[in-house]
């Protein structure tokens, strides 16, 4: 894939929004409300599918690489961090959600607020059975399963369906505006 600097310049962007998104938020326990799914689902909907995808890949890669960027630091070893699945999810999620959107002819809330559920459904399919995974036998502190989605799932779900409401009612009035000057498809 040919990648343009513009591109570079707002998958870069997006990964370092992914980053903020992530540094605002609010511990509530094992997994911290965030603002992450937010900007991953703008990735996806204002980058498409691949670029979205490579937004929150260089995202993961630069907080792998050791510069504090997650939630709670950086560094290879983060990956045994209960928390880490819902970082993959975001890279799915973006891709997902660009997948639903990109080349739409009809700008509808609906569309974008089904995309946006979609991508955010991928970050919890990811997240809580990596939590689950990650707390059960990495840490040896067994939990259920049915624990793991009341501690990765349920606090969360108003808000980020709250977080597909802001992105759809946004993404209706920025997308059309983007597609007019040329910036998107």
């Amino acid at each position: 894939m040919k990648i343009k600097t513009r591109d570079m310049i707002l998958v870069a962007l997006f990964a370092a929004l992914t980053a903020i998104g992530g540094f605002l938020k609010i511990p509530i326990g094992v997994v911290p409300f965030t603002l992450q799914v937010l900007f991953s689902a703008y990735s996806g909907i204002f980058l498409g599918s691949r670029k979205g995808l490579l937004s929150q890949l260089l995202y993961i890669l630069i907080g792998l690489s050791g510069i504090p960027i997650f939630t709670e630091g950086g560094g290879f070893a983060y990956v045994f961090k209960p928390t880490f699945g819902y970082l993959l999810g975001f890279i799915l999620c973006a891709y997902v959600i660009g997948k639903i959107t990109e080349g739409t002819k009809e700008i509808k809330f609906i569309r974008f607020f089904i995309a946006s559920f979609a991508g955010m459904a991928i970050v919890y399919v990811i997240g809580v059975p990596y939590l689950y995974f990650m707390i059960n036998r990495v840490a040896e502190a067994p939990i259920t399963f049915s624990a793991a989605i009341k501690m990765g799932l349920i606090p969360f779900v108003v808000q980020d369906i709250i977080k597909c409401v802001i992105v759809a009612i946004t993404a209706i009035k920025v997308v059309p505006v983007l597609r007019k000057s040329g910036y998107i498809n």
